[in-house]
């Protein structure tokens, strides 16, 4: 496993890292045993993987335990960043008078003393820029040694840039994959102001997994892409494939696409059982060409940055 370095806080974290959404969460997948959840945890810092993201409203609160219970005696070994905005209870609040109380109960379920990072969970973009106390309330909490350093969690280069621009953070979990690049037009200057780059949504929520087509129906969140969006990212998942050869490990390629970007820090897909750990750790074994990628950002600029997909 291959390591990069997690923004200013003299850390080295895996370039793979743990999607810890599935732990605990008997709501959108099929629930997984505590004691298998944990035997994960401890098979992942196994492989080199040191870099655990999890949130409070994550499994309700239950994958923050899990993941508190599974590193006890092992915490020196992991990366921990975590979120603030929506409650184990699934209340959303931002309120910055709300931030201690939050970081407090996450120690509490983690286990821990301190925070590797905590991260403002996909707030209004009128929260962006500090002026409401956020960022200052987190700057009082390193200060204090309860974390390292903090950010927020953004879906789009506009949001990165108004944090960039007009906040001192030292993490950025942005959406990025082969299907959605648009992020990466601020990626350059996040790398020059010494923000870390966590990667969220890296196989497009499945897409890049290979398993679906265009006869795949959904339940739940997913239930929002109409026949005419899945036929469409069908055609784009089967033109990926083609530029990469990788009918049969298209995850894998995905993430190689992600890391092929020097600015990044670290890729977060979930992982539900061994078989997708190793696929995930598998990535980090070589780097995609340099000419697959330039395909696949020709494919994103002529055919997939207009388009309707549904985002």
């Amino acid at each position: 496993m291959k390591n990069r370095t997690f923004g200013s806080t003299g850390k080295q974290v895996s370039e793979i890292g743990f999607g810890a959404w599935q732990l605990g969460n008997r709501q959108d997948w099929e629930a997984m045993d505590d004691a298998d959840a944990i035997a994960l945890v401890h098979e992942a810092l196994d492989k080199g993987v040191n870099f655990f993201d999890t949130a409070p409203n994550y499994g309700g609160g239950r994958s923050e335990q899990l993941l508190g219970e599974a590193l006890l005696g092992r915490r020196g070994q992991a990366v921990i960043n975590t979120k603030f905005g929506h409650g184990p209870e699934g209340i959303t609040d931002y309120s910055a008078d709300k931030i201690r109380e939050s970081v407090e109960q996450s120690l509490k379920r983690l286990q821990t003393d301190y925070l590797d990072s905590i991260l403002l969970h996909n707030p209004p973009f009128d929260y962006l820029d500090g002026k409401y106390g956020h960022f200052d309330i987190l700057e009082e909490l390193k200060q204090e040694g309860k974390i390292l350093t903090y950010g927020a969690s953004v879906d789009s280069s506009r949001e990165m840039l108004e944090l960039i621009n007009n906040t001192k953070i030292g993490a950025m979990e942005v959406m990025f994959n082969i299907l959605y690049q648009e992020t990466a037009e601020a990626f350059k200057l996040a790398q020059d102001r010494n923000i870390a780059l966590i990667i969220k949504i890296p196989l497009d929520s499945g897409w890049l997994s290979g398993k679906y087509n265009a006869g795949s129906t959904f339940t739940g969140v997913r239930s929002r892409w109409s026949p005419e969006i899945i036929r469409k990212r069908a055609e784009l998942v089967e033109q990926v494939k083609e530029i990469t050869g990788s009918a049969e490990n298209l995850s894998a390629a995905a993430l190689r696409f992600i890391l092929a970007y020097p600015e990044v820090t670290t890729v977060i897909p979930g992982v539900r059982n061994s078989a997708q750990l190793m696929e995930n750790v598998s990535a980090s074994d070589k780097a995609m060409p340099a000419e697959q990628v330039k395909q696949l950002q020709a494919l994103w600029e002529q055919k997939i940055k207009q388009a309707d997909l549904g985002w």
